[in-house]
């Protein structure tokens, strides 16, 4: 297991216990406004009450309700506490993962220089070895051709946000998903899964810079008011509007030719989006994290064979409905004027 993968099961199980501790104090709070019915409801009966008996056994009673109270409280106390500490233990987490994937990015870089340079120097054998060796000019012009003739590469941008302070999804099984998919594709090696985690609203920029994405593809929590939901520096929710998102998108790398908002509510972004996109794809309502798993994957598949962005949205829906998910419907797709899905490939054959 890699530390990126550990990091996110530290995240995901500190996350969960932060939860269960939430409901504790929830619980107990619950215990102090029912001892204080009860202390309310006593008292009521003792100034109806003349019987010294009677009043004496209540305000033992009140008693007990008052100890049960303060037992609550103290519990409270103690369970705040570590939901302090936790939320410490999830913000270090999330910065040890920050600083890997910070690293894993920069092996990255340096292996695609490697790679560069590798690659000119056996271009550059190739030229002299043509240069020298008239005989193999056939057959070198062949294989050109046939380099010629293979898909345009692309990448998908997988931008992920799961902030604390919401309910939790399976991105990472959403990511692990599409790459599945992709890789069972036709054009496998032509479709590169880029993903970026914990994304705070001014990593998008960052990502669309050093990447130049063919596909934007937010995946995480959207809101009922055209938001959608990133992390702050403390990991908790940050609203970005659809103004913010539009126009970072038309401030933006030339290359992206489709926009994916697998959240929430998300069709309004998708439909202004156009505005600077060929496509995007959002939601009209909210959609489960198995819908919006299944949905994704199989798009993405289709788009790897080299389908369509039509037929490629179709079997997404499809997907939904072998699965027996009735959601089919909350996927929406949408084009800028003039232009049509069917004729729309993201991937080119020459």
């Amino acid at each position: 297991m890699s530390s990126i993968d550990s990091y996110h099961r530290n995240i995901q199980r500190k996350n969960s216990e932060l939860v269960r501790l939430q409901q504790n104090k929830a619980d107990e709070s619950k215990k102090i406004a029912a001892f204080s019915s009860k202390i309310n409801s006593t008292i009521q009966a003792i100034s109806k009450s003349t019987n010294s008996s009677t009043i004496k056994s209540k305000n033992n009673e009140i008693d007990r309700y008052r100890k049960g109270q303060a037992d609550s409280e103290k519990k409270i106390a103690d369970i705040s506490s570590k939901i302090v500490k936790k939320q410490k233990e999830i913000n270090d987490e999330q910065i040890k993962l920050s600083r890997e994937e910070a690293n894993q990015q920069k092996k990255q870089v340096s292996d695609n220089l490697k790679q560069q340079r590798d690659h000119q120097l056996r271009m550059s054998q190739i030229t002299q070895t043509m240069a020298k060796h008239d005989s193999l000019h056939s057959e070198t012009r062949s294989q050109l051709e046939l380099l010629r003739k293979l898909p345009e590469k692309i990448i998908v941008l997988f931008l992920a946000s799961n902030p604390i302070d919401q309910q939790q999804l399976r991105l990472d099984e959403e990511a692990r998903a599409i790459n599945e998919m992709i890789r069972g594709s036709k054009h496998r090696d032509v479709v590169k899964l880029e993903t970026r985690w914990a994304v705070r609203p001014l990593d998008i920029l960052q990502a669309l810079n050093e990447l130049e994405p063919t596909i934007v593809h937010f995946s995480g929590h959207g809101s009922d008011n055209d938001e959608i939901v990133f992390q702050s520096s403390s990991g908790k929710a940050q609203l970005v509007t659809t103004n913010a998102l539009t126009q970072t998108m038309s401030a933006s790398s030339d290359s992206i030719r489709l926009v994916f908002f697998n959240t929430c509510y998300s069709y309004n972004q998708a439909r202004e989006i156009t505005n600077f996109v060929e496509a995007a794809i959002g939601m009209n309502t909210t959609i489960g994290d198995e819908a919006a798993r299944i949905f994704a994957a199989q798009f993405y598949s289709a788009i790897g064979f080299g389908f369509s962005l039509q037929k490629a949205f179709s079997q997404g829906k499809s997907a939904i409905m072998l699965e027996g998910i009735s959601e089919e419907n909350t996927p929406e797709l949408y084009v800028k004027d003039g232009l049509d899905a069917d004729q729309i490939f993201l991937i080119e054959v020459k």
